[in-house]
């Protein structure tokens, strides 16, 4: 995938997860106004496709000065439980839809640095 598609980050899998309360967070530094989609989802290792966990959306604008930190996104979700075997994938993938730029929106992968938290998923245990 390249700039302007979405991206994702998978993690392997060896169980499920019971039902529960799910929390995004998914601070990131915005450089042109964008409506960013995250999806959770549960890839099968067996090739037979995606399973939508959850879904969040939020509209982002650029910090005024065109200042290089973090805003900060947070955000729950109900999740049934989720059943998943050895050779499955956990599955964060993230689009930005703007007017000009490829990409909008990049994960503050430099936590603290930039006043945010570095992207991650709270699962129910």
């Amino acid at each position: 995938m390249g700039a302007g598609s979405s991206l994702e980050a998978a993690y392997s899998l060896d169980s499920g997860f019971p039902a529960g309360t799910w929390r995004l967070v998914a601070d990131g530094i915005i450089l042109e106004a964008a409506d960013v989609r995250f999806e959770i989802l549960v890839r099968r290792g067996d090739g037979s496709g995606d399973q939508q966990v959850a879904t969040f959306t939020h509209h982002f604008d650029p910090l005024p000065g065109g200042e290089y930190r973090a805003q900060p996104y947070e955000d729950t979700a109900e999740v049934e439980a989720v059943a998943a075997t050895d050779g499955d994938a956990l599955v964060l993938r993230y689009s930005a839809e703007s007017a000009g730029l490829p990409m909008a929106y990049i994960p503050n992968g430099d936590g603290a640095l930039t006043d945010g938290r570095i992207p991650y998923i709270d699962l129910p245990r």
